[in-house]
Order: structure tokens, then C-alpha cells, then sequence
């Protein structure tokens, strides 16, 4: 097994650069669903700036990614890091909801298939 340094294909790192700039910019006035999400795992109100440039910030580094080696793989372990984060905050606070379960683990799977099939050779 071997990594590659420049997504292969990269169509999925496109879409989960898409998804994650929907969900930056629906972090800028978040809609109830997002709301509720992070009020059940008690994330403080003042920090919800953090999420909104971490999810921009992947949203750069996805795109820059795309030519630049090892950059979209990073940027990609990365999300896959801060949702194993969500999925820890969601079992901590007992908010096993289906925002838990579509939102937080449906992404975490996204992400984590996107770092095996665009980066991961066998």
C-alpha cells in the first residue's frame, strides 16, 4: 500500500469540496437543524467562528490540493479528524440523534472513503 500525493481520481475531492463549502457557508447564518446539532453537544456559541473557518479553511485546502502534492490529503485527514471530534462531542453529550447519525457519522464516512479511494494506492 502507498499514498499518493495528488488525489487519484479527483472527482470525490471535488465533492466533498462542495459539500464542505455548503456547509461553511451555511455556517455564517446556520439554519435550525445546524442549531440544534450543536446546542445538543453543548458546543459554546462563542466558538461557532472556530467551525466556520475550519470548514472554509478546508474548503482551501481542498481546492489548493488539487495541484499542490499532499495538500488535499492532509486537508482530508483533517476532516476526517473533526469528525471523529463531532462523533466524540455527539457520544459525550448523549445527542445520538439523527443529526449524529446522517449528519456527523454520514460524513465522517464521506470523508474517510474520499481519503481512501483518491489517495490510498494498493
Amino acid at each position: 500500500m502507498t499514498l499518493s500525493e495528488l488525489p487519484s481520481p479527483a472527482w470525490p475531492v471535488l465533492v466533498l469540496l462542495v459539500i464542505q463549502a455548503g456547509d461553511a457557508v451555511m455556517m455564517v447564518r446556520p439554519p435550525k437543524f445546524i442549531v440544534d446539532c450543536l446546542e445538543g453537544v453543548r458546543f459554546p456559541r462563542d466558538w461557532w467562528w472556530v467551525l466556520t473557518t475550519a470548514k472554509a479553511a478546508s474548503v482551501v485546502g481542498l481546492a489548493v490540493g488539487l495541484r499542490v502534492p499532499g495538500v488535499a490529503m492532509t486537508t482530508t485527514a483533517a476532516i476526517v479528524v473533526y469528525f471523529l471530534a463531532a462523533g466524540a462531542a455527539h457520544i459525550r453529550a448523549r445527542a445520538l440523534n439523527s443529526a449524529f447519525w446522517v449528519n456527523c457519522l454520514g460524513m465522517l464516512l464521506l470523508s474517510l472513503a474520499v481519503l481512501v479511494v483518491s489517495f490510498v494506492r494498493w
